[in-house]
């Protein structure tokens, strides 16, 4: 089944999201350009432009009201969902590596890169008192000393937020007081991503260290690992199976020193329990940086250093081998 191919991006992804419905996929890049697409078609709603650097993340509230997006011209950007207009802008000392909207979608939070002799941190602003943007003073602001935070996502209902670290490291910090609640380091390389199951009592990590691993949500238990022999970009669960899919592939670095045959871009697909490999999709030209799940589990997208995202419809064979299973 041929995907549909979505050529609005000159660098390569950073990220791809769809938004809680699915009608709508917003893709980032190393290029200053906010996408939003309609996930049905491949057509291309619109571009949210202002960005002046690379953009590393991009998410969406719950009702889709607002777009959210990190960068490396070291801001952080709300904008109208529906119109395109920039909301707000909160402007960092380092580039925005990562972002999200809460359960509710009042509060923001979004990390800083540890670099030019300023610190990691992540700083939380609430959206109902505007004068936190204006003024630029987030109710609370977390410093990471030891590691940056390389990806973070929220923990149900907004109580918390799960980090993961350059150093391989996961923590949980209270999104009321700050305080680191749990530590753990399961990785030995630093994390690419995390998402969250669609109920969100699980996560999953995506890890340099050639693995990608399933842990719960609030006590970061690690549940299970899915082993490949090649840096993990990105993982994602399915909202209704027991399945995995990971991208990933080598450095972008090294990509040009092989072959594309044994470059191993493929998107590759685990099942959840058994920890098993039962397919592969290939077709980008480099690896692949971000994977998300449409939220009715019907297809999935993958977003590349080739700047191309795919979107994969499955066959009907797929769910009827997945149901006899």
């Amino acid at each position: 089944q041929k995907p549909i191919l979505l050529q609005g991006h000159e660098r390569s992804i950073t990220q791809i999201k769809y938004n809680r419905e699915g009608d709508l996929l917003f893709t980032v890049a190393k290029d200053p350009i906010v996408n939003v697409w309609y996930s049905v078609n491949g057509e291309r709603l619109g571009t949210y432009n202002g960005h002046t650097g690379a953009v590393w993340c991009v998410d969406a509230d719950w009702d889709t009201r607002h777009v959210l997006t990190g960068s490396a011209d070291n801001s952080c950007r709300l904008w109208d969902c529906e119109t395109g207009k920039q909301l707000a802008l909160v402007k960092t000392s380092s580039a925005v590596r990562t972002c999200g909207f809460d359960f509710g979608g009042n509060i923001i939070m979004f990390s800083t890169d540890k670099q030019m002799g300023y610190q990691c941190f992540v700083s939380f602003f609430d959206l109902r008192d505007p004068s936190q943007i204006e003024n630029n003073e987030p109710y609370m602001k977390i410093p990471c000393s030891d590691s940056k935070i390389t990806s973070a996502v929220w923990g149900p209902l907004g109580e918390f937020i799960i980090a993961g670290h350059e150093s391989g490291e996961l923590n949980q910090f209270s999104a009321k007081s700050g305080e680191q609640l749990s530590n753990i380091k399961e990785h030995t390389k630093q994390i690419n991503d995390i998402q969250t199951s669609r109920d969100m009592t699980m996560f999953i990590t995506a890890s340099k260290d050639n693995t990608a691993k399933l842990f719960d949500c609030t006590s970061l238990e690690h549940l299970k690992t899915f082993r490949t022999e090649r840096p993990v970009n990105s993982a994602a669960l399915s909202p209704i199976f027991d399945h995995v899919v990971l991208g990933g592939g080598q450095e972008a670095m090294d990509v040009t020193t092989t072959s594309t045959r044994i470059g191993k871009f493929e998107a590759r697909f685990f099942h959840l329990a058994f920890e098993e490999e039962f397919g592969r999709v290939k077709g980008h030209f480099g690896p692949i940086n971000s994977v998300a799940f449409h939220p009715d589990g019907k297809s999935y997208s993958s977003g590349g250093e080739d700047g191309y995202v795919r979107i994969h419809y499955f066959d009907p064979q797929y769910f009827e081998f997945e149901f006899e299973a």
